[in-house]
């Protein structure tokens, strides 16, 4: 279920709670949102000059995120904490490199107190600004967040490293500029949660998140705000939920052949 509307309205819609709240939160990195991204050059070569994207916003909607806010949805919409250990709810959130320690502290007003951070190795760099002359990066980065009890785990008896590969995404729909491979998101999914269990995106942009839990056999709900991004992602998510039978395979645990193996 993808809902047109800012996650602050939640309880307009009555969501179950999450087992797992997974997120891609504005970086705010402004006016060169595409120094990282191959479009800031016309056809994505620095050799035809720059595109009408250069010196751009991703969207005008960033400098309205208010991170306070989402991690006050956060922690209202994770589960409460279980009595019992190897069930407890947590949170995934991509975000800047140094929007992590800003974060951290942040999740531990609302009583998310723990974390984990999580690197993801590319083998391919997009920072096409001045590539030739600097060293560039090729990693992603997220926090894992928790309050008190570890998290639902399941690594089934193999060990899970916080750098993991960044697995590309070929075959599934380009909507959105910041999108996340589905097969990378199917992984976490995975790992974090059962069969049944609600996974939330408040911040859903291509509704990749929501697509990959479905194709997991979980619940998933999100929210998106930006009408353009919300109409392409409700009728990929609608289309997935149709398909969902086709989907299943009892053997992998609900997800599709194609899926990845856990790292």
């Amino acid at each position: 279920m993808l809902i047109n509307d800012h996650f602050q309205n939640f309880k307009v819609y009555g969501l179950p709670k999450a087992q797992l709240v997974i997120a891609d939160i504005p970086y705010n990195v402004g006016k060169n949102a595409y120094g990282s991204n191959p479009s800031w050059y016309i056809d994505g070569d620095n050799k035809n000059g720059q595109s009408k994207l250069a010196g751009t916003d991703f969207f005008d909607t960033d400098k309205d995120f208010k991170p306070a806010e989402f991690m006050h949805f956060c922690s209202k919409m994770l589960r409460k904490e279980p009595k019992e250990t190897g069930t407890a709810p947590c949170m995934i959130v991509f975000c800047e490199f140094e929007q992590q320690f800003y974060l951290i502290e942040l999740a531990k007003k609302y009583g998310i107190n723990n974390y984990i951070n999580l690197v993801f190795r590319k083998n391919f760099s997009a920072q096409v600004l001045k590539a030739n002359m600097r060293v560039v990066g090729n990693a992603e980065y997220a926090l894992l967040l928790y309050r008190e009890k570890l998290p639902k785990f399941n690594n089934h008896g193999k060990m899970i490293f916080n750098v993991m590969d960044w697995v590309k995404d070929s075959n599934s729909e380009k909507i959105h500029p910041t999108q996340k491979p589905v097969n990378l998101l199917k992984t976490l999914i995975q790992i974090f949660t059962d069969e049944g269990d609600v996974v939330i995106d408040p911040v859903a942009g291509s509704g990749s998140t929501l697509v990959a839990a479905l194709e997991c056999n979980r619940k998933a709900y999100g929210f998106e705000i930006k009408k353009d991004f919300y109409a392409a992602a409700n009728e990929w998510v609608t289309r997935t939920e149709a398909q969902g039978m086709l989907f299943k395979d009892p053997r992998r645990g609900g997800c599709r052949k194609e899926q990845v193996s856990l790292l």
